[in-house]
């Protein structure tokens, strides 16, 4: 069953946003957002390869001395076809991934979570399950993995909704009135 679109504030959001239920289990998916098979990493802004360069130093302290030296050999961030992204490495993790035990993290969120930098990560991975699109403007829609089941049932079980599990991240990209707009119209 297709999902239907909702309009707010001229940006088209898929229903089954708020009809999925959705809570990160890392200790079950091991990080597989930051890893997932891709030449590509993750959807780049512009200005947020400026703010990460800024901020690389600080970074890269988290990083594997691997990852360190992709980065310092080739660069963080590439353009395809007018669009920006991370690269990855072995067409696997995202540059940015440390690990902890065996569960990929962002090396940039961990930085922003020490207080060390003000940028918590891209927004692509901060929405994530959510993607931006575009089609004559904005659409958001819920992009589904296998690696992303623990997740479902997760949310299932505590009862939070991919609308909700993203409330920052979408606050972060669209603001706090239209975050209220759409958990009215919405119902959630």
């Amino acid at each position: 069953m297709q999902p239907d679109f909702i309009e707010i504030d001229n940006i088209l959001v898929s229903t089954d946003i708020s009809e999925t239920p959705f809570t990160c289990d890392l200790a079950k998916c091991k990080g597989a957002c930051c890893t997932m098979e891709s030449k590509y990493g993750a959807p780049l802004k512009k200005e947020e390869i400026e703010i990460i360069n800024k901020n690389l130093p600080i970074i890269k302290e988290y990083l594997s001395k691997e990852h360190q030296k992709e980065i310092e050999k080739n660069g963080f961030w590439m353009q395809i076809h007018g669009e920006y992204m991370t690269k990855s490495i072995d067409n696997r993790a995202c540059v940015f991934v440390s690990w902890e035990n065996d569960i990929a993290k962002c090396s940039i969120e961990k930085a922003y979570s020490d207080g060390k930098i003000d940028f918590i990560k891209p927004a692509s991975c901060h929405l994530f399950p959510i993607r931006v699109g575009q089609f004559g403007g904005k659409v958001l829609r819920y992009e589904k993995y296998i690696e992303c089941e623990p997740a479902l049932k997760l949310g299932e079980k505590i009862k939070t909704n991919i609308l909700n599990f993203c409330k920052d991240a979408l606050q972060r990209e669209f603001g706090k009135e239209w975050f209220t707009k759409i958990k009215d119209i919405m119902r959630v």
